[in-house]
């Protein structure tokens, strides 16, 4: 595991480059390939340099993808991936804070965050459930990716080394417990629904809004 993207790191222009994207958008895809709707919005939250959000507009073209992020140098990188891409089913990103009580859209089908809530504060993650829970109407999806703790499982030493990494940079960052997530995912209406092992000893969850 390596240390987390920050919207600094290098790139072409306004493009900046998460090398960890290349790795994991394939396994990434194919698990939404299962998950996903077959039509309508899809709001990314959290979208950083938009590589992701420019492999998965490709991917699935009768979705439509909304990126968003709440700092500008990742809102800039993501207008230039998008605008190097030339899809149509990519929307402008939109400047977004997970913990905000308010979100600048409305309805959307489905909602993915990848690789936000170990390298925020906790209550991004409280307000990525709030605010889903505002967008998204019964049966749609709320899919995250990434490293989680959990109880019955061996935490491997890559996690737990990249875990003290996050906390001696920022003591409201850190990998949260599954159960934790899934603890504040219910009070606003989600049912967790799978857990998927994906590579890098990362994990996709999905919750359901009943």
């Amino acid at each position: 595991m390596t240390g987390p993207w920050t919207p600094s790191d290098g790139g072409e222009g306004d493009k900046r480059h998460a090398p960890a994207t290349l790795r994991n958008r394939d396994a990434i895809a194919a698990a939404l390939a299962d998950w996903l709707p077959a039509s309508g919005t899809v709001l990314e939250v959290a979208s950083g340099s938009g590589e992701h959000a420019v492999h998965f507009a490709a991917a699935f073209p009768k979705l439509d993808w909304q990126p968003s992020d709440p700092d500008p140098a990742a809102l800039a990188s993501i207008a230039a991936w998008s605008a190097e891409a030339g899809l149509p089913n990519i929307a402008a990103p939109l400047h977004l804070d997970a913990s905000a009580p308010d979100w600048p859209l409305g309805h959307v089908d489905a909602l993915l965050c990848i690789n936000m809530v170990h390298i925020s504060p906790w209550a991004a993650t409280l307000g990525l459930f709030a605010g889903a829970a505002r967008l998204l109407g019964p049966g749609a999806p709320l899919i995250l990716y990434g490293p989680y703790l959990e109880a019955d499982v061996a935490t491997a030493d890559s996690n737990l080394a990249f875990d003290e990494s996050l906390r001696s940079r920022n003591p409201d960052w850190g990998l949260r417990s599954v159960k934790a997530v899934v603890d504040a995912a219910a009070p606003h209406g989600f049912r967790f629904t799978e857990r998927r092992t994906m590579p890098a000893n990362n994990l996709m969850l999905l919750f359901m809004a009943v």
